[in-house]
């Protein structure tokens, strides 16, 4: 009989945002980061110095949630939390250090439910902890790298919550780390322009149980806002239609240019 996969659990939830946890992954990771890339912040005075609230960033690469990561622990001088895929966590050591450092996994496979994920958000809110959640899950498949559809899970932890959400536009990781490659090419001058909007008015969506057609209204508004300052970075403007992969027939988790040319392989 085979036995059950191990459970991952959730990081335990501090009042004290700045843990020793954190400080350590930090002073680990922050001259790491600060030697591949360059990371530039404007709209910071947007974001509230305490409190809780939820950052919406575009992701391009994987590069991208360290520059995101850095940019809250350094310029905002915040905790980053993130909803952080759950292989990760299956790494020895690397999953330890990431749930004594506050991320949280969410679970893709089905052997998990993300209920207790939820839970934790927004308990790190209601402690009040900043969140960041990438909103479209995962890389974006659209082929220039635009903002693609949005998913509902990060509207509805703000939408129960009622903490402001802000939009974060961010470009340049695409540079150091090429979408979906494995291949790092560093260097001091590889600028990550990071772009913080106003916060997003989801004012009509905030009310019991909103039905599903207002929470995908929601989440267009928001990608609707990240869009606008990846625009702002690129000095380009995105496609009118927003990429959907469902309608593109691309699987909408992992490395869907990997499985492609398995595909074609076969």
């Amino acid at each position: 009989m085979a036995s059950k996969p191990k459970q991952i659990p959730m990081p335990k939830i501090s009042s004290n945002e700045m843990t020793l946890a954190v400080r350590i992954v930090a002073g680990i990771l922050a001259p790491i980061v600060r030697m591949m890339l360059k990371v530039e912040v404007q709209g910071l005075e947007k974001l509230p110095k305490t409190g809780a609230y939820i950052l919406a960033p575009n992701h391009a690469t994987n590069v991208d949630a360290l520059a995101i990561a850095y940019f809250i622990y350094i310029k905002t001088k915040r905790a980053p939390h993130f909803l952080t895929k759950e292989a990760l966590f299956g790494i020895p050591l690397i999953g330890s250090i990431l749930l004594a450092a506050g991320q949280i996994p969410v679970f893709r496979t089905g052997g998990q439910r993300n209920d207790d994920s939820l839970r934790a958000a927004h308990a790190y809110l209601k402690a009040g902890h900043s969140v960041c959640v990438f909103p479209e899950g995962t890389l974006t498949r659209d082929p220039d790298s635009w903002p693609m559809r949005g998913k509902t899970g990060a509207i509805r932890l703000a939408l129960d919550s009622g903490v402001p959400v802000y939009p974060v536009g961010q470009w340049g990781s695409e540079k150091v780390m090429a979408r979906y490659s494995s291949k790092f090419r560093p260097g001091f001058w590889k600028k990550v322009q990071v772009l913080v909007g106003d916060e997003i008015d989801l004012a009509r969506f905030r009310k019991p149980n909103p039905t599903p057609a207002e929470v995908l209204e929601a989440t267009e508004v928001v990608m609707s806002a990240i869009t606008k300052l990846v625009e702002q970075l690129r000095g380009e403007k995105a496609p009118e239609k927003r990429w959907d992969p469902v309608s593109a027939g691309q699987a909408t988790t992992g490395n869907f240019i990997k499985r492609a040319q398995k595909g074609q392989a076969q």
